[in-house]
């Protein structure tokens, strides 16, 4: 009889936990396409990349991948369906979230070491450029001249997100981990 209260008892910690990590779940979603949102009159100021490295880092790369698809997903529904950028979103934020989901288990990060942590986001915010100057041009059938072009086009406005990569990692990571952890500790 108490084996089974238990198990019953089990069972229901278990649904409120999984019922909790998705509300933790939507909420985080909610917030970056809000944050997206907000600045995309601004070229190349965007927060969504600090807030997945600092959500992934503490979270780990599971829940940062769920939040990556669930954010690549509902944001066409804000933005318009565009399937090339659907599948950059898909490709990048979850690549995004499986790197520094894995960083956090092994990494402590620090003020002396977050230069390390922002280096990697300003190569990953490249290699999102890099993504879609691959994709789009294939998904469009550009030639090969046009393909260039899109690529030369594509470097001025990659430039300002780096930069804007370095500065919110550097300023934003240890306080949105903070905040991040304490949320965990909710779960």
């Amino acid at each position: 009889m108490n084996d089974e209260i238990r198990q019953k008892s089990n069972r229901k910690n278990t649904a409120a936990r999984s019922a909790k990590e998705c509300a933790y779940l939507a909420v985080f979603v909610a917030l970056v396409i809000a944050a997206q949102l907000a600045l995309t009159l601004v070229p190349g100021v965007e927060v969504v990349t600090v807030l997945f490295v600092a959500y992934s880092f503490t979270f780990g790369w599971k829940r940062g991948m769920a939040a990556a698809t669930a954010f690549s997903l509902l944001r066409q529904v804000v933005f318009g369906v565009y399937p090339v950028v659907l599948i950059v979103y898909l490709v990048y934020y979850n690549a995004l979230a499986l790197t520094f989901g894995l960083l956090g288990k092994k990494m402590r990060v620090e003020i002396k070491t977050l230069w390390k942590v922002a280096l990697i986001a300003c190569f990953c915010t490249i290699c999102f450029t890099m993504i879609d100057n691959i994709l789009t041009p294939i998904w469009y059938g550009y030639s090969e001249k046009a393909a260039r072009l899109y690529f030369y086009a594509s470097l001025p406005f990659m430039i300002p997100q780096v930069v804007c990569t370095a500065i919110t990692v550097a300023t934003l990571f240890l306080p949105l981990k903070q905040a991040f952890v304490f949320v965990k500790k909710g779960l």
